[in-house]
């Protein structure tokens, strides 16, 4: 008896975690989706216009790192601006809540009781005078994509559209890259890859082998 419980358990465990993560990934796609809403909101109320707030980027902590990632794409400043178009004042999904509490690179915090562990790559700069073009702040999303294009940066490519720029992602650590601590090498929130938030608000999951 207790050897085909063993054999059960070893069978029903992967699945058991496999519903766990699909469970997660849900939470997590519809965690993005909510904060994509509240893009749309805010930019019908601003000339479809996004922030320029490179002032709380700073208030916050602006913190380009030597490792990994190499720019500082934390986004708690986004919820002092979005606050009113959103339900909740805790932007992450669980998985990135359980892997990455405490680590500088993802958790952000503000004080009112916000936090956030979701990265926003273009809102990652807070240099005074010009935007660069690789950043959003200020921009149209229509801006914001032909700027990329001029741009030209290796990392983005050449976006079709501003369904393929995104706006929001979890967090990942590459294992490829060197800089990245060994602690943090390969670790994203969720297994195999990461859930994207494009420009025009849709929500896509993409499979990274660095993260396996």
């Amino acid at each position: 008896m207790i050897a085909i419980i063993a054999i059960l358990a070893a069978i029903l465990f992967p699945v058991f975690s496999q519903a766990r993560e699909a469970a997660k990934r849900a939470q997590c796609t519809s965690n993005l989706k909510q904060f994509g809403a509240a893009w749309t909101l805010y930019l019908g109320d601003n000339d479809d216009r996004m922030p320029d707030r490179r002032d709380l980027k700073l208030t916050y902590g602006y913190r380009p790192w030597s490792s990994w990632p190499p720019s500082d794409p934390r986004s708690i400043w986004v919820l002092d601006v979005l606050g009113s178009y959103m339900k909740q004042s805790d932007l992450s999904c669980p998985s990135s809540r359980a892997k990455f509490k405490g680590v500088n690179q993802v958790e952000q915090l503000n004080n009112k009781g916000g936090v956030t562990y979701y990265w926003m790559w273009r809102f990652d700069r807070a240099d005074p005078g010009d935007v660069p073009l690789d950043n959003f702040w200020g921009k149209s999303p229509d801006q914001a994509l032909a700027d990329l294009l001029s741009a030209n940066n290796p990392t983005v490519g050449q976006p079709n559209g501003t369904s393929d720029v995104e706006l929001s992602v979890d967090p990942y650590f590459p294992k490829t890259i060197p800089s990245v601590p060994d602690s943090l090498k390969g670790k994203t929130g969720h297994f195999d890859g990461r859930n994207r938030l494009f420009l025009d608000t849709s929500v896509r999951f993409l499979h990274d082998v660095r993260t396996r």
